[in-house]
Order: C-alpha cells, then structure tokens, then sequence
C-alpha cells in the first residue's frame, strides 16, 4: 500500500489508535489530507464507538475519511443482511431486534427452517456467529456451535442459549438469522473491491462452524480480478449486485470505501448444474488482508477522492 501511494508521489504514514490517544489521534489525522482506516468493530472487550466519533469529526473538519463510520453502518453490518434481502444474492433473512423477541421466536423458527445460523450486529472472526439446531432427542434443547475460534458444538437447553445471547442485544444491538448452508465445506469466495470495481477473488476455508475434524484446506490464494472462473461473478457484482446494494441503501459511488469484499457462500447448484451464491456478510472496516496487486488501484481511487474533495 505504501510503495502504491509513493508510486503516486503521496506520502503515506501510520498512524496506530487506541481509546486512551483520541487527542493525540485527532491532532495527526486533522493533519492529513486522508485516512484509510482498518480497525476491527470489536476486540477484547472494545468497540469502536470512541474512534468512530473522532472519524465523523475529523471527516467534518475536511479530511476525507475511508470507510466512514456511517457508510459503514449502511453497508457493513449484520442488519444490512435484512436491508438487502429483497436482492438475488441474498439468502432468506430474519431480525431479531430484541432479546425478548428472539426469547420468544426462535423455538419454533429452528422447528420450521431447520439449521439456522445466527450473528450479532457487528463482529470479526466469528465473534458472536453460531450454527444452531433442535437436538432431536432431547426435547427442548439445542446443539449450538460458535464460528469463533472454531469450536466444537454444544448440547443446551433452549434457555440457556437464549441467556448466552444476550449481551448481543445491549445498546441496540440485534441478531440476524440465515439458513445454515449445506455448501460451507466447499469454502467461501471472498471478493476484493475498490469502490464499485472489483479488484480480486480468494476461495478460503473458514474454519467456524465446520463439523468435528473437518481438515479445510489452511489458507487462501489471492485470484486477479480477470480470473476466469470468477467472471460469472465478477459480472454479477460490477454490472447487478453493486449498483443494486446503492439504490437499496442510497449510496452514491464516492462515498463506497475504496477497501471493502463481500463473502459468499455457495448456493443450491441450478438445474444445469451451475452455481449459485449466498450472500455472508460485507466487510469495510477490518479488510486488512487485502491483495498487494491490488494496491495500485485503491492509492488511485484514494488519491482522486482526496482531490475531488478539496475541490
């Protein structure tokens, strides 16, 4: 990313965050005429409700902010999962807006839909993401397994699990529900953008919610953007799924991040015996690991977008 920005005669800087420099912080970024932020939406107990206040002042102050907080709110949550579900790319989608409303609903959900899995408003590495299932020898109960760190699947009551839930619900925060997809051991397809252009695939193996002993393939490999495989999708994303996702949640193409993906999962295969492809989650606030090919295009995109707006 730096040589990217030095190829284009910027300087680039780091600049590292934490809640105890805010001051600090907001002195050196008011300073910039940019800031490309990767900061995860939570971690070991913290969340990003100080750091995002300090980017919408800074932002307001002149310096161009990517991915804002707002536009990640809009796009790059859990809810927006609920917001796009009218689109083909999504899965069926259920809100749970409040703990006594998932107390109340979920029971007789997992008895219709079957395997559901369900994740907190925000979240990295599967924080708060769990495969759920009726236990259908023990009335009442559930198997649960959480994608976060990988574990293996627990048998409890209905209640207990319910309780378990219950700080996703704090300050606002929801849950949404999709049908667990039978597909997950083939791995997810991550694809890499810059704004609304696709800059690149990875085919990976996420590890959460994988049976006992599953042995996924480690790691990803980063594909171009010309990939053949990929272009099916490819076209989907640039010429249908993007500019469809901005109209939904009224997004003009400047404010997009010039770093985002979004991670799908593989569908029920077409009578053709074509894929098909599930919506996961969006990322625009933690796409750290991102292709270095693709580098020069993002510099390009921030450096424009910089521009335009000192204009």
């Amino acid at each position: 990313m730096f040589s990217a920005f030095s190829d284009l005669g910027v300087r680039a800087e780091s600049v590292i965050y934490s809640d105890d420099s805010v001051d600090l912080v907001r002195d050196r970024l008011l300073g910039l005429d940019g800031v490309l932020v990767w900061v995860n939406p939570i971690q070991n107990g913290l969340n990003r409700s100080k750091l995002d206040a300090l980017l919408r002042e800074v932002a307001d102050a002149g310096t161009w902010v990517s991915a804002h907080p707002d536009v990640i709110l809009r796009m790059a949550t859990k809810r927006v999962l609920m917001d796009l579900a009218s689109m083909s790319w999504s899965t069926e989608v259920h809100l749970y807006e409040s703990h006594d409303q998932f107390r109340a609903e979920l029971l007789d959900r997992l008895a219709l839909k079957g395997p559901l899995v369900l994740k907190q408003h925000r979240g990295v590495g599967g924080e708060g993401v769990w495969k759920v299932e009726l236990d259908e020898g023990h009335h009442g109960n559930v198997r649960v397994q959480h994608a976060f760190g990988g574990g293996d699947p627990e048998q409890l009551s209905i209640q207990a699990f319910v309780d378990r839930c219950s700080p996703y619900f704090d300050d606002g925060g929801l849950m949404v529900e999709q049908p667990f997809q039978p597909r997950l051991a083939e791995g997810m397809i991550r694809v890499y953008l810059s704004q609304d252009q696709v800059v690149g695939f990875a085919h990976q193996f996420p590890r959460g919610l994988l049976p006992p002993g599953s042995s996924p393939p480690p790691g990803k490999e980063f594909e171009q953007p010309t990939a053949r495989q990929y272009q099916p999708l490819r076209e989907r994303m640039e010429a249908e799924w993007v500019p469809e996702m901005q109209r939904i949640l009224k997004l003009d193409t400047q404010v997009l991040p010039v770093i985002w993906d979004a991670d799908f999962l593989y569908g029920p295969k077409t009578a053709a015996g074509d894929d098909t492809f599930a919506l996961c989650e969006i990322n625009a606030s933690s796409t750290f690991a991102f292709p270095n090919f693709a580098m020069p295009v993002v510099a390009q995109a921030a450096l424009d977008l910089i521009t335009s707006s000192g204009d």
